[in-house]
């Protein structure tokens, strides 16, 4: 039976570093040459943003119109977060709009997280983004929704962010350094568009986007992540 005290001190720890899952990546060539290639001046980034290398979570937002994906970190004692960096898409596939089954080379739009991390990728590294999340499963073709959805190098797409193999080095990076120093869920926001004006071409998904817009709005707002969660139509619920 467990004690008190140790219940207690289970609930108040913090997510402690993961030196595991970084040791376990550096076993790959491509890793250690993108750590070769890229840290020294990731942490000159991070420097002069005014970020603790050391003790930092990130967050990445993608624009599908702008073919843009925003790289924001933050040290993990202040609550804001930072626009780090920006990348640009090599290619897009697809059209605006959400992903709603397989096969529609459709980049997903909505509220994700990366779910895993590949360092012997076919196009490079990659970082696997959780797509269908519980709204895809309940907006899409239930039986077809497809997956494999990822941000990674090369310059192709069929429903992914490619942002070619020298780009990913360095994303790849600052990745599994989050991860290894305790960020459970790396935050990754698709949006059709910078929000600020709703796309006004498919009337159809105005009521969808207007969904998305208010998730767009309360980061652009504080600059902190609102806490997501889906009802059961599938619309995103947005909290502080």
């Amino acid at each position: 039976m467990l004690r008190p005290f140790f219940i207690f001190a289970l609930m108040v720890s913090p997510i402690l570093p993961n030196n595991d899952f970084k040791q376990d990546q550096l076993k790959y060539s491509r890793v250690r040459n993108a750590y070769k290639l890229k840290e020294s001046t990731i942490k000159v980034l991070f420097q002069q943003k005014g970020i603790d290398y050391n003790s930092f979570e990130i967050f990445l937002r993608a624009f599908k119109k702008e073919k843009k994906l925003q790289l924001f970190a933050k040290s993990k004692k202040n609550e804001k977060f930072k626009l780090l960096k920006t990348y640009n898409f090599c290619m897009l596939s697809g059209k605006l709009g959400p992903k709603r089954k397989q096969g529609d080379l459709q980049v997903p739009e909505g509220f994700y997280h990366i779910d895993r991390f590949n360092p012997a990728s076919s196009y490079h590294l990659s970082l696997g983004v959780n797509y269908p999340n519980k709204s895809d499963r309940i907006s899409g073709n239930r039986n077809n929704l497809g997956g494999d959805i990822f941000i990674h190098g090369n310059c192709v797409s069929i429903g992914c962010i490619p942002i070619t193999d020298d780009k990913i080095k360095e994303l790849y990076v600052i990745a599994v350094e989050a991860k290894s120093k305790g960020q459970a869920k790396i935050p990754v926001h698709i949006f059709p568009a910078k929000m600020d004006v709703l796309p006004e071409n498919k009337p159809e998904l105005k009521p969808f986007w207007k969904n998305l817009k208010r998730g767009y709005d309360y980061f652009e707002k504080n600059k902190k992540l609102p806490k997501v969660t889906v009802d059961a139509g599938g619309k995103y619920i947005f909290g502080s």
